[in-house]
């Protein structure tokens, strides 16, 4: 897609540029990490040890606290998808790693949440052999393209999700899904693999709360095709680059947790209040609970709005 400069309504084409070395996207990437993915930086360069040979290109944690995996090309190339599988299963093997470096850097009171790594790969473009290997893997990796531009912009866009790729696939992962499995089961294989599924947040919930937890899932859903589902242990979160709205489902109610500050209303709607300095499992620093179905139109208008404060 052209971009255009628009100068006293005058549209001038703004040329497409190249980053000169690998390095230079990487360390623009880095020091914008929590504009861009709201993550926190962790390491660059990470040695996997001289038995693995191995150098991470950017460690991170989301704001999930997930261990997140970053690696770069400026070239189209397969490589790129087979070093994150390669590094995605040194990770998997070496959690006290990583959570040795995430205390270096960011302090030894953080418990890393390692129900999901996120896999970003990131590169101009990818070719139709790349995005099918993905699709068919199954595995948690991110394909998002830039392109960076003469005036300075950069565009990045994800052109893979696993989500919507395991729906098309009709995929179920081993020790998900539940199929066949008992309740107890069930929740034993959840204990043991630290994986969540998005019907474990409805189970014993009432008609009223389910009826709730679907309206808001299909808005959110409808917003944009990029949006991905991420249920976790106590809330599901709603993300494109980050998380934008996050549903904490309980008996009597839903709680959402927003991407927007209290300062941007006047007065604060009903059912609302600011907990940028409240403890909450959920990431969002406003919170918004909701009752009944008729709670949900003020719902609908805070979540665009928050969809819109991504990267903000």
């Amino acid at each position: 897609m052209p971009l255009f400069q628009i100068d006293k309504n005058k549209a001038s084409l703004v040329k497409a540029s190249q980053f000169p070395k690998e390095k230079e996207l990487q360390q623009l990437i880095e020091r914008n990490l929590e504009a861009i993915f709201n993550c926190r930086f962790v390491a660059t360069e990470f040695s996997t040890g001289a038995i693995h040979g191995g150098r991470i290109d950017t460690l991170a944690l989301s704001e999930d606290n997930n261990p997140v995996i970053i690696e770069y090309k400026i070239k189209p190339s397969s490589d790129l998808i087979n070093q994150s599988l390669f590094y995605l299963s040194w990770m998997k093997d070496h959690q006290g790693d990583f959570q040795v470096a995430v205390g270096q850097q960011l302090g030894n009171n953080i418990e890393v949440d390692w129900s999901g790594i996120r896999v970003i790969c990131i590169a101009p473009e990818y070719k139709k052999y790349d995005l099918h290997a993905v699709r068919m893997m199954g595995a948690n990796i991110e394909l998002w393209q830039y392109k960076i531009y003469e005036n300075g912009s950069l565009f990045l866009e994800e052109v893979f999700q696993k989500s919507s790729a395991m729906m098309e696939l009709g995929h179920v992962e081993s020790g998900k899904g539940g199929a066949g499995l008992t309740t107890g089961q069930k929740a034993a294989e959840t204990r043991r693999t630290a994986s969540y599924e998005f019907d474990d947040h409805l189970e014993g919930k009432s008609q009223n709360i389910r009826e709730i937890v679907t309206e808001l899932r299909e808005y959110i859903l409808s917003l944009d095709e990029s949006i991905e589902e991420a249920p976790k242990k106590f809330y599901v979160a709603y993300r494109t680059s980050q998380n934008f709205v996050c549903l904490e489902i309980q008996k009597s109610k839903v709680l959402l947790f927003l991407k927007i500050k209290a300062e941007e209303f006047d007065s604060l709607p009903p059912n609302s209040r600011d907990v940028s300095n409240i403890g909450h499992f959920a990431t969002g620093d406003f919170e918004y609970t909701i009752k009944a179905l008729d709670d949900i139109e003020l719902a609908r208008e805070l979540i665009q709005r928050s969809f819109a404060n991504i990267g903000e």
